[in-house]
């Protein structure tokens, strides 16, 4: 297992390696020339996706929930099926990223504010990559968790400043296909072990059967997936990144679509591993359903196969969010406060990645959880950005205006972060998600209608 584990570990830097030429321009290290085809957007999305989330946080949450744990993932393929909506839309703005097509839907200070936030949100993002990670590879029994943390976070930071979207592209594909088989793999031999269906039935409660709500699952967790989980998917740094790659507008929209299908199969299965988990091995916590499943009940080759296939999702989708958060830093940032000049890009594009990984790896010693961790960038970034961009789209119509947009990037992040600051104790702590969306919307419709009402000659809806 071992063995398997270090030769990925190469391959991948060796990947970074070989893309370096390739990523010396902008264009190729932002966003591989705009070349990527179906496959290889499809893979990607499908790599970034399926994280530490995916894997170790959904087994965790049908380990403990049972098929209701499956909703953090169908929230997701939810949003993308909202996504392909307008996917061409964003294809054919051929920016970037996310923050830019803010300001250019809106002006230069709500897409300032918005990539502030986004950089602030995304480390949540890697961090939880991260504490899956440690969680995944503390199965070789060799080392603790936290060095298994460091050395995932170096070498992913290595192999993105080496390569950029290039490598990060090609990996990801490769990666994908390794999940999908190792998902599949574990899945049948796990569901086996622990008797198929028949078998869960038997051994779990009824609960861990009831969809879409059960005992430890309400409408009111629902929403709160459906809405800072789903929404994430449907206005994602990240996920946009893969479509600006994408060689046109057609390929972008058929990739999300592809990709959403996809993302339903893995939330069942991974879903029913960490049920089999909770017959097999009941006495874990949560989170360490799919380590142990690995380390205990692979058979020999098999298990290293598996083991790559989730260090493969975790490190496609740290990498995509470490190289999204630090072209924003740079591009949108630092460039825009003319901190740095246009020939210095790249190089401070790669520092920022260090930097970031480095902040990241701290976030993630701190939290120490893949869902908890997930949660803090989720909700910044879904109470500030969502509803502006998705409004940002039909402005003329909705008749939204920057100073709305301002307000609701700042308000509505703001009110999310208070509800995720590790040991903030304030009244209402876990409802600040669905409220700081709620103001976020009110917001950007409130202020837009008092600026209107401002203007002389303007009409009022």
């Amino acid at each position: 297992m071992m063995v398997i584990l270090v030769l990925y570990l190469l391959a991948v830097i060796g990947v970074g390696v070989w893309s370096r030429r390739r990523a010396e321009s902008q264009d190729g290290f932002f966003v591989a020339d705009r070349k990527g085809s179906t496959l290889l957007i499809t893979g990607s999305l499908l790599a970034t996706i399926v994280g530490g989330s995916a894997t170790v946080g959904v087994a965790g949450l049908g380990f403990q929930l049972g098929l209701t744990g499956a909703w953090w993932l169908l929230a997701g393929g939810i949003g993308l099926l909202v996504l392909g909506f307008f996917a061409r839309r964003v294809r054919g703005t051929a920016l970037y990223t996310l923050p830019e097509l803010l300001e250019r839907q809106y002006d230069h200070r709500v897409g300032l504010a918005s990539s502030i936030l986004i950089v602030v949100a995304w480390t949540g993002v890697v961090a939880g990559q991260i504490v899956a990670a440690g969680r995944v590879l503390s199965v070789l029994g060799l080392g603790s968790p936290v060095l298994w943390m460091v050395v995932f976070t170096a070498v992913l930071v290595v192999y993105a400043i080496l390569g950029g979207q290039y490598s990060v592209i090609r990996t990801d594909f490769i990666q994908a296909v390794i999940l999908l088989v190792g998902i599949l793999l574990a899945l049948a031999i796990v569901s086996s072990l622990a008797g198929g269906l028949a078998g869960l039935k038997d051994s779990l409660p009824e609960d861990y059967f009831s969809f879409p709500l059960s005992a430890g699952f309400s409408w009111k967790s629902l929403l709160s997936f459906l809405i800072l989980v789903g929404a994430t998917y449907v206005v994602g740094p990240d996920i946009y990144t893969r479509l600006f790659c994408a060689r046109d507008g057609t390929v972008a929209r058929r990739a999300v679509l592809v990709t959403s299908f996809f993302v339903f199969l893995f939330a069942f299965a991974v879903a029913l591993i960490g049920m089999s988990a909770r017959v097999l091995v009941p006495d874990i916590p949560a989170e360490q359903a799919l380590p142990e499943v690995i380390g205990q009940f692979m058979p020999p080759g098999l298990d290293g196969l598996v083991l790559v296939a989730l260090v493969a999702a975790l490190m496609s989708s740290a990498d995509t969010c470490l190289l999204s958060q630090s072209v924003i830093l740079t591009q949108d940032v630092l460039k825009r406060l003319r901190l740095i000049g246009e020939g210095k890009t790249l190089l401070v594009t790669r520092m920022c990645m260090a930097i970031l990984g480095l902040v990241a790896l701290g976030l993630a010693m701190t939290l120490k959880g893949v869902i908890s961790s997930l949660l803090f960038a989720y909700t910044v970034f879904t109470c500030g950005l969502v509803v502006p961009v998705i409004a940002g789209f039909y402005k003329e119509r909705l008749k939204v205006a920057p100073q709305g947009a301002l307000a609701a990037v700042v308000g509505g992040g703001a009110i999310g972060l208070l509800g995720r600051i590790p040991g903030l104790d304030i009244p209402l702590k876990e409802d600040l998600g669905l409220v700081g969306f709620a103001v976020g919307a009110m917001l950007l419709f409130g202020v837009s209608f008092l600026v209107r009402r401002g203007k002389p000659g303007d009409p009022v809806l």
